[in-house]
């Protein structure tokens, strides 16, 4: 007996331990069920701000020189001087001899030219006195009977006076050859290339170099039909003494950026076939001296992006620049914190803002946040950046 209660004991606790555990999990109350809920974005924004402006054109073109000639050799012969001046990138003044070309040869041709006049000279007062020799003579004949011009000399005074305007002009042009023998141009500026060497023999024609004048320098700038209304310039313009649209050039130097001040003077007449659009001239004054921005000169070659000014104020809406997406897309936040993705007209953009024409409203919040997986209505939770900025420094 005390054999079988040893078996059926523990059995018998493990079955009523099973029942009570069962009973213990039917009485337990079920877990209250929890709706999923979504996890919001946050995003900084800015709201939309209104701002009276003067809208601008920007374009960009290279800078060219208004006057650039090359030097072609005028006499033959062999360069005797080369002046310092005349390097490669160096600058020279008005009238400075550039180049000297042996002039003896031309200096002989003086004298001998100088000794045609000085004969015909003489001729023309020998015919002179012959005419007036022969018209006493025919005085003291018959008067009744009139004589020709071959018996009054006129025909060989006509002859000795056409021989002296010759030779003068001879003397002329080999005084003029003397002078041709010093390569000079009448403005300051730099040079472009030198093609001659001391001790060379040129002939006449030989180009020796270019050159290009420092006083004045130009930018073709390309324009479209609607940015030409815009600045409210006509095709064929041309800007009065102190006048024309201001241009502010820029251009990065290494890691500063410098800016330059010109104006429009004139426009094209004529639409270009290729492109199909306008150009405007610019010019900026003596851009290596006083025109310089800071030492930097606007000089030649350099290639820079333009501001033109706009002729006419407007309202315009603002926004930060981290705000446009896309070129022309903003994320606006509602009052119900709901993402809403418009499309705005741009008028310009710079590297903090943005002006636009339409497409959003002011007061009006934007995201200023990267937001790689946007939808239209997606609920988000904006946080003001300014204020949030603010409370950092704090």
């Amino acid at each position: 007996m005390k054999t079988l209660l040893k078996i059926v004991a523990p059995l018998l606790v493990i079955v009523i331990s099973v029942y009570v555990v069962k009973a213990l999990a039917a009485a337990k109350p079920e877990p209250e069920k929890k709706e999923p809920t979504q996890r919001l974005i946050s995003l900084y924004v800015d709201e939309v701000k209104t701002e009276t402006i003067t809208p601008g054109v920007q374009t960009q073109g290279e800078v060219k020189p208004k006057t650039e000639i090359d030097l072609i050799a005028r006499v033959s012969g062999h360069v005797i001087s080369i002046a310092s001046e005349f390097a490669e990138g160096a600058e020279f003044n008005p009238k400075t001899t550039l180049i000297k070309i042996d002039d003896t040869d031309y200096k002989v041709a003086v004298i001998r030219a100088e000794a045609q006049v000085s004969a015909a000279q003489v001729v023309l007062e020998r015919e002179l006195a012959n005419a007036k020799m022969k018209q006493d003579t025919w005085l003291q004949k018959d008067r009744s009977v009139k004589p020709t011009d071959f018996a009054l000399n006129k025909p060989q005074v006509q002859d000795a006076q056409a021989q002296l305007r010759a030779a003068k002009a001879n003397l002329k042009e080999a005084k003029l050859n003397v002078a041709r023998t010093s390569i000079k141009v009448p403005f300051k500026g730099r040079v472009i290339n030198k093609m001659v060497g001391e001790g060379q023999y040129i002939a006449a024609g030989t180009s020796l170099g270019k050159v290009f004048a420092t006083d004045v320098v130009e930018v073709r700038l390309p324009l479209t039909d609607t940015q030409l209304t815009e600045l409210d310039l006509p095709m064929g313009y041309m800007a009065q003494e102190g006048e024309g649209p201001v241009v502010e050039f820029t251009s990065s130097m290494g890691r500063s950026q410098h800016s330059w001040q010109g104006r429009i003077l004139r426009t094209n007449a004529s639409i270009d076939q290729q492109t199909r659009l306008i150009y405007a001239i610019a010019e900026v004054q003596d851009p290596y001296g006083k025109g310089a921005d800071f030492g930097v000169p606007f000089a030649v070659g350099m290639f820079v992006q333009a501001n033109i000014a706009g002729v006419e104020s407007k309202q315009a809406l603002v926004i930060p620049r981290d705000a446009l997406r896309n070129a022309d897309k903003v994320y606006v936040v509602d009052q119900d914190n709901k993402l809403d993705i418009r499309s705005v007209d741009v008028i310009s953009t710079s590297t903090e803002r943005v002006l636009i024409s339409a497409g959003v409203e002011v007061g009006e919040k934007v995201a200023v946040s990267t937001l790689p997986n946007a939808a239209q209505g997606m609920l988000v939770e904006p946080v003001n950046k300014n204020e949030a900025q603010m409370v950092t420094q704090l």
